[in-house]
């Protein structure tokens, strides 16, 4: 077996950041957990949403209904059965029906296209749908059997079913966009899930946790918001509408009493700016899914107070987080805002030509642990590529290779640069997207930004910024100048779009088709 060597003091640190064992249910499966949970507190609130309120009981009685559907209707374990709905109780009951009768479950937007949702169905071979609108459903999907969120209807409680599900068995699958425009079906096994939310270091999570779900469904930040809370007997929050609004927004977590919550930064962004006091009274709030804005997160350390923003970094491989970084100050000599230290039962190691490297050596984030997806369902080339089989001071360890370009500061903190793909050339020159993105939110006039490529007639790429001032008399000449204050020339976008608001995708990051179909660069 291939070996990962470094330096005494590349090793050393590697060490220290790696000592993140706990003891944790791994060999529990995810529904397996909750029924114990139900059977501790069975009054216990479980979900809320709106003015619907759920015990323990009557939800795990709603997913015993749908497990009895699904078997009746010939599921069988190890099947793949597709959730197709908004945010709801129903939709919570489904996931967990699907992991009682010993499948996984495929979490589906109802806004995706009709090619993308047949694609999906296709290539995870499922042959049963749980949908909130099955008539709708069925048309789309045509040759799958469809059956009713809300069930079918049946006399009297049915019991837990008895199926033998293992901590390697597979609970879902996330789809993640595919450089080849093919999506890639990401599997995660039941231990991967528990691995997550049970004894978590970078956010509370026990009987008295509120957690928010405001995440698409099929983002995978919807697996901290359903299972933090409902595997440690604390109470989910369903966040009502299908787009946030930053007065409803403030509503929900006031009168529910949230605790902790994820946003992506671009979300973050928009709440910083328009309603801070939204989550005055949240105690975690992490934030990740893309880089930071330096300028939002001081603006918030200074209304919350630090250690209550997290920056929390993680690939869909990983399940979510694989590193957090508790915000307490604003380290000025930093490019970047740190993602910190690997979450429990994670490793992390940086990594270039099979060598660990030392505190501020450059390299590539590779993870390890029992948080690892299984790999991509039917690339197994490609599941060979990102996961990969290394001896690593002794020890025998399966690792995702990220992309993702970081270095560790000399106390092992994780500094994250970019994507590998994100390091592109222009004009022969290695431009950093990140190192551009840094400037422009320093820009006292930037409320936000994005920067991106494009690709001119001859192939070439192009830098883009879409800048959202803070008023009007902001424009690209002036973003321009400054910009040329701090970058050499060849970094300097060609083109600067003013724009008043960046859209978000349901995923809550920005939507680049969007930027671009509402303006084509010249």
């Amino acid at each position: 077996m291939e070996r990962l060597t470094g330096s005494p003091a590349a090793l050393a640190v590697h060490r220290r950041i790696n000592r993140t064992a706990v003891p944790y249910p791994s060999s529990s499966p995810v529904h397996e957990l909750f029924e114990h949970v139900v059977r501790l507190r069975p009054d216990a609130t479980a979900v809320l949403y709106g003015d619907r309120r759920l015990s323990y009981r009557s939800l795990n009685g709603l997913a015993n209904d749908l497990a009895s559907d699904l078997i009746a209707d010939g599921m069988r374990p190890g099947d793949v059965v597709a959730v197709v709905a908004n945010r709801s109780p129903e939709l919570i009951a489904g996931l967990i029906a699907v992991l009682k009768c010993g499948g996984a479950y495929l979490p589906v937007e109802p806004s995706w296209p009709d090619a993308r949702l047949r694609l999906a169905a296709d290539q995870t071979n499922c042959r049963h749908v749980l949908a909130a609108e099955p008539d709708q459903v069925a048309s789309r999907l045509p040759g799958r059997r469809v059956l009713p969120l809300g069930g079918t209807g049946h006399e009297g409680p049915r019991p837990d079913p008895k199926v033998a599900v293992g901590p390697d068995s597979i609970a879902y699958l996330n789809f993640t966009s595919g450089s080849t425009g093919r999506p890639k079906a990401v599997m995660v096994p039941h231990r991967a899930v528990v691995r997550l939310v049970r004894n978590a270091r970078y956010a509370p999570l026990d009987d008295r946790a509120v957690v928010l779900h405001i995440a698409s469904i099929a983002f995978d930040a919807s697996t901290f918001e359903i299972w933090g809370p409902l595997l440690n007997g604390g109470t989910c929050v369903l966040y009502p509408s299908a787009f946030v609004r930053t007065s409803e927004l403030k509503r929900v977590v006031t009168t529910t009493g949230v605790t902790a919550t994820f946003l992506t930064s671009s979300l973050f962004n928009v709440i910083i700016d328009e309603a801070p006091d939204a989550l005055d009274t949240v105690d975690t709030i992490l934030v990740g899914g893309e880089a930071l804005s330096v300028a939002h997160v001081a603006k918030a350390l200074g209304r919350y107070g630090p250690g209550h923003l997290v920056n929390a970094y993680g690939p869909t491989e990983c399940t979510t987080f694989a590193a957090y970084h508790p915000v307490r100050e604003i380290m000025p000599d930093l490019s970047a805002l740190p993602i910190g230290l690997p979450i429990q039962n994670t490793r992390a190691y940086v990594v270039h030509d099979e060598r660990l490297r030392a505190p501020g050596q450059i390299g590539e984030l590779w993870l390890a642990g029992p948080g690892l997806a299984a790999g991509y369902l039917g690339e197994p080339d490609l599941t060979r590529q990102c996961f990969v089989e290394r001896e690593v001071d002794g020890v025998q360890e399966r690792l995702y290779r990220t992309g993702d370009r970081s270095y560790l500061l000399h106390d092992g903190t994780i500094v994250f640069l970019g994507r590998s793909d994100d390091q592109i050339k222009i004009s022969g020159y290695r431009v950093e997207l990140g190192e551009i993105s840094f400037h422009l939110d320093r820009h006292p006039d930037v409320r936000q930004s994005f920067v991106t490529t494009v690709r001119d007639a001859l192939g070439e790429r192009r830098l883009v910024a879409f800048v959202v001032p803070w008023h009007g008399s902001c424009g690209p000449d002036a973003v321009r100048t400054y910009l040329r204050q701090h970058l050499p020339e060849y970094a300097v976008p060609a083109t600067i779009v003013i724009r008043d608001a960046l859209p978000l995708a349901a995923s809550g990051k920005v939507d680049r088709h969007a930027l671009f179909a509402e303006h084509t660069p010249a």
